[in-house]
């Protein structure tokens, strides 16, 4: 049973930072079972809904980690300044360690595939979802009041995901850093305001 579980895991991976670095139309089955080295019977098997189920599965996964990874650069900055800097160095790093291969685990499918298939926008949303909650609470946690939370974690994500394509593009993270910065700074003022 194991082995299931692993090459299931190895196919979800592989998958997960395919869709990612090529998007839903850039990546096939055949290339997800060869980069697995996975059995060519083994995808249909733990996947019966075929590549629709693998991305919504792998968008799920891949937002899950990245959320854990924001929690734990949040638990770890020593207010919001600190926070949204080291928000920010997390996907500029991501970026750097790719060669600007990797951006945002769940913007490349989103653009491309939430429009014609329910399943996989709707777990493009609830990544997000997700995302959102939890710079709400932290936003909460360090003072901005209730009803500004959910718009500032709305104003900073969709932020971050704009300098993330910027970075991507220009193949320079400064525009991450700077905006780290700011958004810190923007988040400050709106507890100084409070």
């Amino acid at each position: 049973m194991a082995r299931n579980n692993d090459t299931r895991d190895r196919v979800l991976g592989t998958a997960a930072d395919l869709f990612q670095r090529q998007g839903y139309s850039g990546t096939g089955l055949n290339q997800v079972l060869a980069d697995s080295n996975a059995p060519k019977g083994s995808l249909y098997f733990h996947f019966p809904g075929g590549k629709e189920q693998l991305a919504v599965e792998a968008i799920t996964r891949s937002g899950g980690e990245v959320g854990e990874r924001l929690a734990t650069v949040v638990r770890a900055a020593g207010g919001p300044r600190d926070a949204l800097a080291g928000i920010a160095a997390l996907f500029a790093d991501n970026l750097t360690a790719t060669d600007f291969h990797s951006g945002c685990p769940i913007a490349t499918v989103a653009l491309e595939a939430s429009a014609d298939s329910e399943p996989i926008r709707a777990s493009c949303d609830q990544a997000y979802a997700s995302w959102l909650a939890g710079l709400s609470r932290a936003l909460g946690h360090w003072g901005v009041a209730e009803p500004e939370t959910e718009p500032l974690a709305t104003l900073i994500l969709s932020a971050l995901q704009g300098a993330i394509l910027l970075a991507k593009v220009r193949r320079d993270t400064t525009v991450l850093h700077t905006l780290g910065e700011q958004l810190g700074a923007l988040v400050e003022q709106s507890i100084d305001a409070a």
